[in-house]
């Protein structure tokens, strides 16, 4: 096994080489993704609509390509589904990322084309693992085997030759991947892709306890349901009495931070590393290529062209959209993307902002729908995740998941105010301390909700219901949303949510 560690580890080093390419030069590698991704699709349906042969620089791709949200790309989509091809992309598309990013009733199902696996997906899988062993030289990780944690998948029931196949992006890319890939990963395919979830982690735990496990791939919140589960099976106290060898935590789809001490008590190891990565149905978009930062790197030759939109515009009816160049550090934008799966200048729904420009790196700062701002406070999910990462650093709590959403006047209420509802693993030692706490990170964080607080005189001080774990999977499983990639949304500026999550407690 050593002698195949050190030889995978040779094998990922290589591409650094490609990494530092597009970091010198980011604007030239974004300007030829544009223009290749035209030139593709140019006879495609939406390319012959939108004159893609006419194209000939960024101000006509700009003034002849709408903008689109999913409700106005999805009669493309649902035509590829039916079966029918060339319609947004050239090559055929027979397999769909179904993604809700949140709870909502309707899912989305975005296009995963046969480049946009390999030039993207694969390629930044296989790039993580390059900037990992370029930090980590001495790495065992290819002496033992990845556990990650997927989705499941169904046939197309639109497709009516049943040749299209649907399912959460993970379980896309698991089912795809190479054999040398399928050989270095536990489970087995059969229980990785099972879609009933309680079973699913159960036969995981069984699965996984023999392996030399050396890294593990998923959602916290997953990851840590099913590291409980080993631990309950085990009877051990920590994940390395089980699992040796672990070294690392590739994790990505919710912030880390609310989590990292949770993790560090469950792997209670100095040379465990943790490594966030930015993947979505849509794409893969950023990973962690620094130790000492949470920032996330760019990834700009995964055949994906961005445009991104001040956040101050979004809701206009003209918003300005900038390309990459002219983008500014600390500014909150929502990310605009155009792909090799034929998403044309598609709003994710997610926002970023940018820490460096040389190279470009940036954080995820929320969703565009995910904020509170009933009283002018606005609170975004970056602001909500570090308050509670914080107060949980103070106080010695550590949470499994949260959710909260504004309090109207009315209703006997003088004050507006926030409503939390906050999950834990192990609760803080006095209630009232973690709330007031949080309420002080909170005016920290964001100097409009500090001055709504200011004397009480908008806001009041927040309710806060602190729950045993178990409520948001009891809600989720209501939903019909247990597992995958669907997770409780973090803010609301309406009290859908949370109303439906209070009734069960």
């Amino acid at each position: 096994m050593e002698v195949i560690n050190t030889f995978m580890t040779w094998i990922f080093k290589n591409r650094i080489g490609q990494i530092e390419k597009f970091k010198n030069n980011p604007l030239e590698i974004q300007h030829e993704i544009l223009f290749k991704l035209i030139y593709t699709a140019r006879d495609t349906e939406f390319g012959k609509k939108h004159h893609f042969r006419q194209i000939s620089s960024y101000k006509d791709f700009n003034q002849w390509v709408p903008m689109h949200d999913y409700e106005s790309i999805m009669p493309y989509i649902e035509q590829t589904m039916k079966g029918q091809q060339n319609v947004i992309w050239p090559t055929p598309i027979h397999w769909f990322s179904k993604s809700s990013g949140t709870t909502s009733s309707r899912s989305k199902f975005i296009p995963v084309s046969p480049e946009s696996l390999e030039e993207c997906h694969f390629k930044g899988g296989k790039d993580m693992l390059s900037l990992y062993v370029t930090n980590y030289p001495n790495t065992k990780l290819f002496t033992g085997k990845s556990l990650s944690i997927g989705g499941s998948l169904q046939t197309n029931p639109l497709d009516y030759n049943k040749s299209s196949s649907y399912g959460d992006i993970s379980a896309v890319i698991m089912r795809n991947l190479p054999k040398w890939a399928q050989l270095a990963r536990t489970p087995s395919l059969e229980v990785a892709l099972m879609s009933e979830w309680e079973e699913k982690i159960e036969k995981m735990a069984e699965e996984t306890i023999g392996e030399n496990v050396t890294s593990l791939t998923g959602v916290p919140t997953w990851t840590l349901v099913l590291i409980d589960k080993v631990l309950e099976k085990t009877g051990s106290s920590n994940i390395l009495d089980v699992w040796p060898n672990l070294e690392v935590f590739f994790h990505g789809a919710v912030a880390f931070g609310p989590y990292r001490n949770l993790f560090q008590k469950l792997i209670p190891s100095e040379g465990m590393h943790y490594m966030e990565t930015y993947n979505a149905s849509e794409g893969f978009f950023g990973i962690q290529d620094q130790i000492d930062s949470d920032e996330l790197l760019l990834m700009l030759d995964y055949g994906i062209f961005y445009e991104f939109i001040p956040m101050e515009e979004l809701e206009q009816e003209q918003p300005t959209v900038i390309p990459l160049d002219e983008v500014e550090v600390g500014k909150n934008y929502a990310l605009l993307i155009t792909t090799n799966a034929g998403l044309w200048r598609y709003k994710i729904g997610d926002t970023v902002k940018f820490t460096s420009i040389r190279p470009y790196r940036f954080k995820i700062s929320g969703r565009t729908k995910h904020f509170i701002n009933a009283f002018g406070e606005e609170l975004i999910v970056e602001n909500a995740e570090k308050a509670i990462e914080n107060t949980c650093k103070i106080t010695g709590a550590s949470i499994s998941n949260f959710t909260a959403a504004p309090v109207y006047f009315g209703d006997n209420q003088e004050q507006g105010t926030h409503e939390w509802i906050i999950e834990f693993v192990h609760f803080p030692e006095d209630r009232e301390t973690f709330v007031r706490i949080l309420d002080e990170e909170l005016r920290a964080a964001n100097s409009d909700y500090d001055a709504k607080r200011y004397r009480d005189m908008v806001l009041k001080l927040p309710i806060v219901h602190l729950v045993e774990e178990g409520l948001f999977e009891k809600w989720l499983k209501s939903k019909g949303k247990l597992g995958g990639q669907n997770k409780v949304p973090r803010l609301s500026n309406n009290r859908d949510y949370l109303d439906e999550i209070v009734r069960l407690l």
